[in-house]
């Protein structure tokens, strides 16, 4: 892997592709495993996890199903901190097992919001998992049962992850520092 260079920043190598299909597929048996003999709804978060939850889902081993809702809270590198629903779910959750799937956990601040949205909603339960989490950068506590990689406050960009919709092409995954 080289770095690369997207609009004005420089993005060093990070995660290969190969680390994040080992991370895959730990998860998903971890949740055929922890969700045996239910039926889950998976929520993708569009746009940055939509290679994450495409490759997720061909490892979960149960009948499950998956959905797709469109939020954003960023602008360039930086969390603008105002949240635009753009896409909704179209059918009931009551009384279902929701698993939110997040490219990345940052602020937590979306996150928050879908995971009370989603409770008001009458669900049985509502977990999360998310190929990366930025731990010391969260600002809402909100838990996440299943991560791929702790990593640190760093931008992020490949595997469905952009910087100004760009870069979500890439297999791998790059970092630049803020």
């Amino acid at each position: 892997m080289i770095s690369i260079k997207v609009h004005d920043k420089t993005f060093r190598p990070f995660l290969t592709v190969q680390q994040i299909d080992e991370q895959i597929k730990r998860l998903g048996l971890e949740l055929s495993r922890d969700y045996a003999g239910k039926r889950p709804l998976f929520i993708a978060i569009l746009n940055g996890s939509f290679m994450f939850a495409a490759d997720l889902i061909k490892q979960i081993v149960l009948p499950c199903r998956i959905s797709f809702v469109k939020v954003s809270s960023y602008s360039g590198t930086a969390s603008s901190g105002q949240l635009k629903t753009l896409i909704g779910l179209e059918e009931s959750l009551f009384n279902q097992d929701i698993i939110i799937v997040e490219d990345i956990i940052d602020s937590g601040l979306t996150l928050q919001r879908i995971v009370e949205e989603l409770k008001s909603l009458g669900t049985k339960s509502v977990e999360v998992v998310a190929l990366l989490r930025k731990q010391t950068a969260r600002e809402k506590p909100v838990e996440v049962k299943y991560v791929g990689f702790e990593i640190e406050n760093e931008f992020v960009l490949g595997y469905g992850l952009d910087y100004d919709g760009f870069g979500r092409n890439k297999q791998d995954i790059y970092q630049t520092t803020l």
